[in-house]
Parts: structure tokens; sequence; C-alpha cells
């Protein structure tokens, strides 16, 4: 997908906070992302595949983080 077709496709979702990070991300406003990897950003997985392949175009710097329930729970 294009960027325009990405940004099309987040806009018909109204996923306005995904766009809002690509635009970050295109002012250099954004330089690392911590996603877990289990959820990504968004539910749709092609989506959410092209989203990142996208920021990381942008020179955004993918970090993935583990989510343990435990761990949560004892917070």
């Amino acid at each position: 997908m294009t960027k325009e077709e990405i940004l099309k496709e987040l806009e018909d979702r109204d996923l306005t906070d995904i766009i809002e990070l690509i635009e970050d991300a295109e002012n250099g406003e954004l330089e690392e992302l911590e996603l877990v990897e289990q959820i990504g950003l968004l539910h749709d997985p092609k989506l959410n595949e092209e989203v990142i392949r996208l920021l990381e175009s942008m020179n955004v710097k993918i970090t993935y983080v583990t989510y343990d329930e435990e761990e949560e729970e004892e917070h």
C-alpha cells in the first residue's frame, strides 16, 4: 500500500490517532514507538503491518515490549 492508501484507509475507519502518529513521524517528532507485539497498533493485521512498515520507512524505531499479565496484576 502507498502512504496515501494507508492514510485513506485510516481516515475511512476514523482512526485519527494513528494518522496523528504518522504526521508526527513525518515532522520528525516521533523517533521511537513501543508496541506490545501481540496487540500492535490496529486490530486489522494487514493494515497494522502496513502502518508499521510506513513508520519504519520514516525512521521510526519500533520497539516491541512484552505484556505480562502476572506482572500487571502485581501493580
